[in-house]
């Protein structure tokens, strides 16, 4: 049977850019078509009925039209606005730079319903959150497991003994945490304190709700952001623009505004 040409789908808007004067092109990312680019003409006329639905970061429930290249979006009815996030540049850029990871890390039209449920979790908290930023790291290691990154933690993906409450040390490479003897083979891992394998660990259990309880104090917070930004980024091979604005608003002191 053919897949129909029409075709009604839940969306966070990930992204807009311009396509000509009126038309815009808009990434979403859907429960269960994953990564969708898809054109809404007349979207910036002053009479649209859609241009308040489909703004980024904006969860709506929209109607599409299969297209060559690009689905064409016939209608859009928002869902949740997220509007708290629109008065708060910290927040605002914290929300964005997620929508820029799911971007960056997905393939078009490939489903991850598991990373569609934690983008609104994260969405959810972030208008509240005490700490935007334990937030970020919570989904920086969830999102990988989503995309089958998973960092083992509880053995050494080397020799396979399973690891010991002590320093430890993180191999991007070896897909997780090193065992001591086996750390002092590979020259590119990074130490990982006690606490910090402690939180890892615990984050890779629970929820987000329970995981945003942990308080970081700054040195170790610094140090979950230099281990997650570091496998991060050895997995999914590139850097995030979103994440520079966010290290220029802290060094500027806006970062709990």
């Amino acid at each position: 049977m053919a897949a129909p040409k029409t075709y009604q789908t839940e969306a966070v808007v990930l992204k807009k850019f311009p396509c000509n004067e009126a038309d815009r092109i808009l990434t979403l990312f859907t429960p269960h078509h994953g990564k969708v680019r898809a054109i809404a003409r007349g979207i910036s006329r002053p009479k649209s009925r859609m241009a308040g639905h489909l703004e980024p970061l904006v969860r709506s429930q929209v109607m599409l039209s299969k297209g060559q290249s690009l689905d064409v979006i016939s209608q859009g009815q928002t869902v949740e606005s997220y509007r708290l996030l629109r008065g708060d540049l910290w927040r605002l850029s914290c929300a964005l730079y997620l929508a820029e990871l799911v971007d960056q890390v997905t393939e078009e039209e490939q489903e991850n319903f598991p990373l569609y449920q934690l983008l609104l979790q994260a969405l959810d908290e972030i208008t509240t959150a005490v700490n935007c930023e334990t937030l970020l790291r919570y989904f920086e290691l969830r999102l990988m497991e989503h995309l089958g990154y998973r960092p083992e933690l509880q053995e050494c993906p080397q020799c396979h003994v399973p690891l010991k409450p002590e320093e430890n040390f993180l191999s991007p490479r070896a897909g997780g945490v090193l065992c001591p003897s086996c750390a002092a083979h590979d020259a590119s891992c990074l130490p990982v304190s006690l606490n910090s394998f402690k939180v890892l660990r615990f984050w890779q259990r629970t929820d987000i709700k329970e995981a945003l309880k942990v308080k970081l104090l700054p040195e170790l917070q610094t140090e979950m952001e230099r281990l997650l930004k570091t496998y991060l980024r050895y997995q999914v091979e590139r850097d995030m623009k979103s994440y520079q604005w966010l290290r220029r608003l802290k060094k500027e002191g806006l970062a709990s505004r």
